[in-house]
């Protein structure tokens, strides 16, 4: 069994990196894990041409079916996104824009394979819950179009930098033995 886990953020180094470490580390005990980083990625905007509704493809070339083909070989996809600004990262947002053509809401659509569970960890640096929420309704939103099913997600607020996830390590770590 495969886990994916993906920092959502284009930071490499910070606290949302920090969960991606813990998280793959944690998995690592049952799963082989992939562990990456949007900002690894070349990732344009969707021009909104609508072309994959009737393709299943999409006429930009970029990263974006590389990063699907991790998806693919993934049984288990952890997404672990920051708020900014009360949603998601825009590089993750322009991701999520260009799995349009796996979207199940037109055919043809392309597929990624069924079966596959599909989790969030959520950050903020303030202490309202609700951005957190918000932004996990977004990944389950964006898992139901890709037929993966959401399990679960793990909502941290007052996270304000990489030393902050210390004292949340344990939280994390069995968010994940959950997995």
């Amino acid at each position: 069994m495969t886990a994916l886990v993906m920092n959502c953020s284009p930071v490499r180094d910070g606290a949302t990196a920090e969960i991606v470490r813990i998280a793959a580390k944690c998995l690592r005990a049952r799963y082989t894990v992939e562990a990456v980083c949007i900002d690894d990625y070349q990732i344009h905007f969707c021009k909104g041409c609508r072309s994959c509704h009737t393709t299943a493809k999409c006429v930009q070339r970029d990263d974006v079916e590389r990063l699907m083909g991790q998806f693919e070989q993934a049984d288990r996809i952890v997404l672990v996104s920051p708020s900014y600004w009360a949603d998601v990262p825009g590089q993750f947002k322009a991701f999520i824009d260009r799995c349009t053509p796996w979207c199940n809401t037109h055919e043809p659509h392309a597929v990624i394979g069924g079966g596959k569970k599909g989790y969030a960890v959520v950050l903020r640096t303030g202490p309202g819950m609700r951005e957190c929420e918000r932004i996990s309704q977004t990944i389950e939103h964006f898992y139901g179009h890709l037929e993966i099913a959401f399990c679960d997600s793990l909502r941290l607020c007052s996270v304000d930098g990489r030393e902050a996830v210390v004292p949340r390590q344990a939280e994390i770590e069995s968010f994940c033995a959950g997995i």
